[in-house]
């Protein structure tokens, strides 16, 4: 399944790791034993991740998916990241020396950043030794997301918000411009001035978008860049086979700061017997070699993981799911056959999974015509109501995941447990009385367009929900599927709004009902994150209300009306967050997650040797 061999993807990683680029280029006569003296104490220790998807980019501008924020999160420095090990998550410096001074106003943040920190050496830098960062760095970073060249797609998480940058974009992007709400006051400090409070802002420093990059790899490398990045993480990337693998290697150079269990959220009642405690007082990142294997298949994830020798974290699959644990019940625990060889966590995911209609398609959604468009809402809401929500959980979810009404899951404060459930509750009656409502029969209903990328689960998905449709008087040629070949082609149609009926997960950015929210915003529509291209003015009139807010009872209050809002005009079948449960070798020393910026934990895990066994 890999091009190379482990253990010359290995004999390269390590000679990388301690020997500058420039010694490179010979390759032949390398002594790798003598390279390594003073660097390693023992046998290289190799820790092999697994994802189920692979980034489309390594490059931060595009950092669109759990999957590319995985590598840029390892690869580069982010101003801040979250705790190793709170529950809920709780935001912690990484780059920055502390929380930013802010302004009574909220409008003004000054960030300080550690001294000492180089770039990897790479060729882009004079006699190819990686330099300092400074703030510089983080500010042209920012830029080049609205740089109308670049095309970002996290662009989003400042647009409108700091002042003079979205101008700057706008009339030229010009780096050596100065831009009055983003500066760098000196080598070390960082100046934002924002147009209204934006609460969430240290939150958007924790993301793979603002991972700062050095200006000279960028102009060095040019597209190149997207696969040859050049950051100040833990680790460094040795090796990229989009699609297939990644391989790097410990960044030699990256600060010593010793882990404090304490301070990472260690709580005896979540973390006893994981041990964890091995870890305390090393300095990050603890193993030489990190390979990430993107394996689609749950299947073949599955394969590599049980043979031993390869793969040391995966998911698990649905169909293992009732053949490793003990019994469904919560907390989950594992059988003890399985119990004897692996470790494994679970946890609610931070996010959810949900169909939008797209209200851009006349069809469906908003329309000329105000009768047909109030038809096109029964029809919505009839085809909700047919939405089997438990037959989803038990099929596809193993019956572990949690079904709630709306868009602000669980996991976030703002969420509201005694929300009626009667929108994720199938009522088929309910749905034919809407059909008749709108004066829907076989022969005028329209043809119902089901977007989705070529896989078996999501022709699966498809065909149950072509099942739901027939129910309620749907003939079975009125409902296709579209397919697409992969997630990227899947992704760029859903944002030119191709597609009429969506299936997308969202995993959350940050823990706040805002970032959810933020999904049926309509200034956010296609090619934004707003799928659907809802837009209530009223919906809309919320949001920016509360966007410029601090937490409170009534910021909670004003998220659980727009959750009502967004309910009652039948926009989207949602949702359900998944029970993730994740699995790994017992001589790995892990709390893995795939939350909230998933990745950030790599830098903690350790490995150990066979003695240590």
């Amino acid at each position: 399944m890999i091009p190379i061999t482990v253990f010359q993807a290995l004999r390269k990683a390590l000679v990388l790791a301690v020997l500058p680029l420039s010694l490179l280029g010979c390759g032949a006569g390398v002594d790798v034993e003598k390279a390594l003296e003073g660097h390693l104490n023992g046998p290289p220790k190799i820790y092999r991740h697994s994802l189920a998807g692979a980034p489309a980019s390594l490059d931060p501008l595009n950092s669109a998916t759990m999957y590319a924020n995985t590598i840029m999160t390892n690869v580069y420095d982010t101003l801040y990241r979250y705790k190793y090990l709170a529950r809920p998550y709780e935001i912690t410096p990484n780059l920055a020396t502390g929380m930013p001074e802010v302004s009574e106003d909220g409008l003004t943040y000054v960030f300080r950043i550690k001294p000492g920190v180089y770039f990897i050496d790479d060729p882009a830098f004079p006699d190819g030794k990686g330099r300092e960062l400074t703030a510089a760095d983080f500010v042209y970073s920012i830029q080049r997301h609205f740089d109308p060249n670049n095309r970002s797609q996290g662009s989003w998480l400042w647009a409108g918000r700091i002042i003079g940058l979205d101008d700057w974009g706008k009339q030229g992007a010009d780096y050596n411009a100065e831009v009055e709400g983003l500066k760098a006051l000196d080598r070390y400090t960082i100046q934002i001035k924002l147009k209204k409070p934006y609460p969430q802002l240290i939150h958007t420093f924790a993301q793979g978008f603002s991972a700062i990059v050095p200006r000279e790899a960028v102009a060095r490398y040019g597209r190149e860049f997207a696969v040859h990045p050049v950051g100040s993480g833990p680790f460094r990337m040795l090796r990229y086979e989009p699609g297939t693998y990644a391989l790097m290697v410990r960044n030699v150079k990256f600060r010593q700061e010793p882990i404090d269990l304490q301070a990472e959220g260690f709580d005896p009642k979540l973390h006893d017997g994981f041990g964890l405690e091995a870890i305390q007082g090393k300095a990050p990142p603890l193993v030489d070699v990190l390979k990430i294997d993107f394996i689609k298949q749950s299947a073949a994830q599955w394969a590599s993981f049980t043979k031993g020798n390869e793969i040391q974290f995966t998911g698990v699959p649905v169909e293992q799911v009732e053949e490793v644990l003990a019994s469904k019940q919560r907390p989950l625990k594992l059988k003890p056959e399985y119990a004897e060889k692996y470790r494994m966590s679970h946890a609610i995911e931070a996010g959810f999974v949900h169909t939008d209609f797209n209200m851009r398609d006349p069809a469906i959604g908003y329309n000329d015509d105000p009768e047909r468009e109030k038809r096109n809402k029964q029809l919505r809401c009839a085809i909700r109501a047919a939405f089997d929500w438990e037959d989803r959980n038990q099929r596809f979810y193993s019956g572990i995941g949690v079904i709630f009404p709306g868009i602000i899951p669980p996991v976030v404060p703002e969420f509201d447990p005694n929300l009626s459930r009667e929108s994720v509750t199938r009522d088929l009656d309910k749905a034919r009385a809407l059909m008749r409502a709108g004066g829907w029969t076989a022969e005028n209903l329209p043809t119902l367009v089901y977007g989705g990328v070529a896989s078996v689960t999501t022709r699966q998905m498809f065909e149950q929900f072509r099942g739901w449709m027939k129910a309620i008087g749907f003939p079975e040629e009125k409902v296709v599927f579209d397919s697409y070949a992969t997630f990227g082609d899947f992704n760029k149609a859903v944002k030119q709004a191709k597609i009429m009926i969506v299936g997308m997960g969202w995993g959350l950015d940050y823990p706040d009902a805002q970032n959810t929210l933020q999904l049926f915003y309509g200034p956010y529509g296609s090619p934004g994150s707003n799928n659907s291209n809802y837009n209530n003015p009223e919906y809309n009139r919320l949001y920016e209300q509360a966007a410029v807010m601090q937490p409170s009872p009534e910021r909670t209050r004003i998220y659980r009306k727009m959750n009502e809002i967004m309910i009652d005009d039948c926009v989207s079948n949602t949702g359900l967050s998944r029970d993730r449960i994740m699995m790994w070798h017992k001589n790995v020393i892990s709390y893995a997650d795939r939350q909230i910026v998933g990745g950030f934990h790599l830098r903690f895990v350790d490995v150990l040797q066979k003695e240590e066994n």
